[in-house]
């Protein structure tokens, strides 16, 4: 499968993909600079945007055709840390990635946002979603569900496109119940290091802030595999 994601980050959605076997990434965008560094040394034959705004002036143009469309769109117009200003907050991109996912209609999305969204803005994501034929389901997923030392709640958003009913993404098609865990597979739990007890001092550790940045932001990959692997069930039914 063909995978664009945008709201990149280091590419937590990719990496998860990848070791589910779901899907290669055809195309990065993100808007900070040491991310795209990240991506580009992990992935240096994806192209990579730096403004999903811009890719919306023109989705025809400037996204390749995908199967799978990801973002884990900024999280501070809902955040519970923040002044929670929702579509009045100018971080606030969802209308331009809807204009993309209403271009290209990729069979599958998938969504991340901090637990706030419950509270504000995620039924207009998903009446958004669905106003464009897709079915959606979204689920709070902690990362200690896939036993990581901490719990950080997130929403997470999955839709898949049934407004094509010549295709196999047919309406009548049902959600597959969730993996159960297994948490024998190495990169889903059990692996986890032990944080050594440096608290947010890391001296010594070149572009400290940025790599805290991009560790805050970042999706927990070992989820986006669970997401992916859920993914390839549905799509063999």
């Amino acid at each position: 499968m063909r995978h664009v994601d945008l709201c990149s980050g280091i590419g937590g959605f990719a990496l998860g993909f990848e070791w589910a076997k779901l899907s290669k990434p055809v195309l990065f965008c993100d808007i900070e600079p040491w991310s795209r560094q990240v991506l580009a040394k992990h992935w240096p034959d994806v192209p990579i945007s730096k403004d999903i705004k811009e890719l919306a002036n023109d989705p025809d143009r400037n996204v390749p055709d995908c199967d799978i469309l990801t973002a884990g769109y900024p999280c501070q117009p809902f955040s519970l840390a923040g002044k929670r200003g929702g579509e009045e907050d100018p971080r606030h991109i969802w209308p331009y990635i809807l204009q993309i996912v209403a271009s290209k209609r990729p069979t599958w999305c998938v969504f991340e946002n901090v637990y706030g969204h419950l509270t504000l803005g995620l039924d207009q994501v998903l009446l958004d979603l669905e106003a464009e034929g897709y079915a959606t389901q979204s689920f709070i997923v902690p990362a200690c569900s896939v036993d990581a030392p901490h719990k950080r709640d997130r929403i997470w958003i999955i839709a898949k496109n049934v407004a094509d009913t010549n295709s196999t993404r047919r309406e009548e098609q049902r959600w597959p119940q969730p993996a159960q865990p297994e948490h024998q597979a190495p990169q889903c739990g059990g692996g986890w290091l032990p944080e050594p007890a440096v608290g947010r001092v890391a001296n010594g550790i070149p572009k400290r802030v940025d790599r805290l940045k991009g560790l805050g932001n970042a999706i927990v990959p070992q989820i986006a595999q669970r997401i992916g692997e859920t993914i390839k069930r549905a799509d063999l039914q």
